[in-house]
């Protein structure tokens, strides 16, 4: 099943050239996951054609506003659009009691419930599972309690030579126990070994989300292998200063994280607002890690 990924905002906290505020949309197994809401996602959403049917997860990394300020109209919507799926906020504990007094003010006749998933973002821990995807935390180094998001496949089931099978005379259970790793034994007694009827599992696919964050190498264990990093690039080399004083990433240093994880592409994102071209900061990522592209507004990503 491939891994569908949606960018809404590319910007960090001030809205410029056109970025909007951090939020994104990963479908995959015929469901969609926001990360994090900035203000002006829904009407991203809507530009873009992202329909909200397949939602009920919204992952928030922070509460920070240009990644959460956004939820509430969000939410204002749905119901007004007599949405009736269950809508889960996974966030750090202090979402519930800011957001529950809006939500009986201004959302009292809501058609769907909202239900709030705290986690604690400085804990490495598996917060949301399902029959074919987990979601773990990934701690971050910010000025405020921020926590990442991979989203990784779980294993998945041999492939089996059903063809084959059928010609041995393999009955279901027999079919069953070969998919369960035991060796066939025909109706005459003969022995036919598993490694004839099974080639290796489709691969895992899976989704790093880190931002914000401040050059962190104890994340490295956590990503290592995933097929994909969104990793922030606040800011270029230049302003490697400024970075660490606002435990921010320049992209060099996102790329250093991508290279040392292994992992397989690097997306950049959450550009600062003083940046009005990014092709600087796209090169001096490559310089460290080749497959390294820029996130945009109305990017469709698909592996």
């Amino acid at each position: 099943m491939d891994f569908q990924l949606d960018i809404l905002g590319t910007g960090s906290a001030v809205p410029s050239y056109g970025r909007f505020s951090s939020s994104q949309v990963l479908t995959t197994h015929n469901k969609s996951f926001m990360i994090d809401c900035a203000d002006g996602t829904q009407f991203q959403m809507r530009s873009k054609g992202i329909r909200n049917n397949r939602l009920g997860h919204i992952f928030l990394s922070h509460l920070h506003g240009d990644h959460c300020f956004g939820l509430m109209a969000f939410i204002s919507t749905l119901g007004m659009l007599n949405h009736t799926s269950d809508l889960y906020l996974h966030a750090q504990p202090d979402l519930r009691p800011l957001l529950e007094p809006w939500l009986k003010y201004f959302c009292d006749d809501l058609t769907f419930h909202v239900y709030f998933e705290d986690y604690d973002p400085l804990k490495h821990a598996v917060i949301y599972e399902d029959r074919s995807l987990t979601v773990e935390t990934i701690p971050l180094v910010h000025g405020v309690p921020t926590s990442g998001f991979l989203f990784k496949e779980k294993p998945k089931a041999p492939h089996l030579d059903g063809e084959l099978l059928k010609f041995y005379g393999a009955t279901l259970h027999q079919i069953q126990e070969v998919k369960a790793g035991k060796d066939l034994v025909t109706a005459d007694g003969k022995c036919i070994p598993n490694a004839r009827f099974v080639t290796p599992a489709t691969p895992q696919k899976s989704y790093a989300y880190c931002s914000d964050t401040a050059y962190c190498e104890r994340i490295i264990p956590i990503i290592e292998g995933a097929d994909v990093l969104f990793h922030e690039s606040t800011f270029g080399e230049a302003e490697a200063a400024r970075a660490r004083a606002t435990k921010h990433s320049t992209a060099r240093q996102a790329a250093t994280i991508a290279q040392k994880a292994g992992v397989g592409q690097l997306i950049l994102g959450h550009y600062s607002a003083r940046y009005a071209t990014l092709e600087h900061l796209l090169q001096e990522a490559q310089e460290i890690f080749p497959n390294t592209i820029l996130s945009h507004e109305g990017d469709h990503l698909v592996w």
